[in-house]
């Protein structure tokens, strides 16, 4: 079962092209979407919300298609991102007077919880909230109302290590309800590291991979190894390559085909997720 179904959605800027995406977002885990910024994943989020109507393509969440059952669809869903989308001039507690009505199992005692454990004054007004506090209050809002999927846009990029970790951890204890699912784009790869069952990766407008994690810590290495191995045919095997005057160190998306071409004459290193963005911006060879 998938929480979203999205079918060759495009979306032309015109320096800038979300170009035939289609992805599942499987229902019961935590999918990690990620890419450098300005690549698509705030655009494709937007879609997905109705925020912006792409030129062609689909949007179905929760087995409904969007924006025919939007107003259906919004009921289920909860929406944290790096951009406020609050009254200013407004304390937390009138805010949440003016959201509360449109959810129709909207729960005070749960909000009011969620306030306490972020340590968040009601009084406060939300212009006097510094980001990471605004973070935790359009947390409070979306966990307020048994959101089924929670969108997470670049959510945790204004937040000390200490509360990062704290929403990590309560994101964990969200995903024990096998029905809930979570979508999170960062580029603050070490928390999807930790928390992620699935990564989905944009870049430059396409999609790269939609695979579990496991699957493409398996798939992916780093290799590195003497320049004296290296001519025109073996550079073709990889998807970028740092050279220096000591040695190159480069991606491949192939570990058992590399593993077969160079032997013991190189060392074989998992990537971190930063690893694999880096090299697939960057492409070709780079010079050190």
């Amino acid at each position: 079962m998938n929480a979203i179904e999205l079918r060759n959605l495009t979306k032309a800027y015109n320096h800038f092209t979300v170009d035939n995406v289609s992805l599942d977002v499987k229902k019961g885990y935590i999918t990690g979407l990620i890419g450098p910024n300005g690549v698509g994943k705030s655009t494709l989020i937007k879609m997905m919300l109705g925020m912006i109507r792409p030129d062609s393509g689909s949007v179905k969440i929760l087995g409904r298609a969007m924006p025919e059952h939007e107003v259906d669809i919004k009921q289920r869903i909860g929406i944290v991102s790096d951009d406020c989308f609050y009254y200013e001039h407004l304390t937390i507690r009138d805010m949440k007077e003016m959201i509360a009505p449109f959810y129709k199992k909207w729960s005070n005692t749960k909000f009011n919880g969620l306030l306490e454990q972020f340590e968040l004054s009601p009084k406060k007004k939300i212009d006097e909230l510094s980001k990471g506090m605004k973070i935790k209050f359009s947390l409070a809002v979306a966990l307020s109302h048994e959101a089924e999927l929670l969108i997470m846009d670049e959510p945790t990029s204004g937040l000390d290590p200490v509360f990062r970790r704290e929403l990590l951890d309560l994101l964990g204890d969200m995903m024990q309800d096998e029905r809930n699912t979570i979508i999170f784009s960062t580029h603050i790869t070490t928390d999807l590291d930790r928390i992620a069952d699935y990564i989905t990766f944009i870049n430059r407008g396409k999609l790269v991979f939609n695979e579990s994690k496991d699957e493409v810590f398996e798939r992916y290495a780093i290799v590195k190894g003497d320049l004296q191995l290296l001519d025109s045919d073996i550079r073709s095997n990889f998807i970028g390559i740092r050279e220096t005057d000591v040695g190159f160190e480069g991606l491949v998306n192939n570990r058992q085909d590399a593993l077969q071409l160079f032997g013991n004459y190189v060392v074989f290193d998992k990537p971190s997720l930063e690893d694999i963005i880096y090299y697939t911006a960057k492409g070709g060879r780079i010079h050190a």
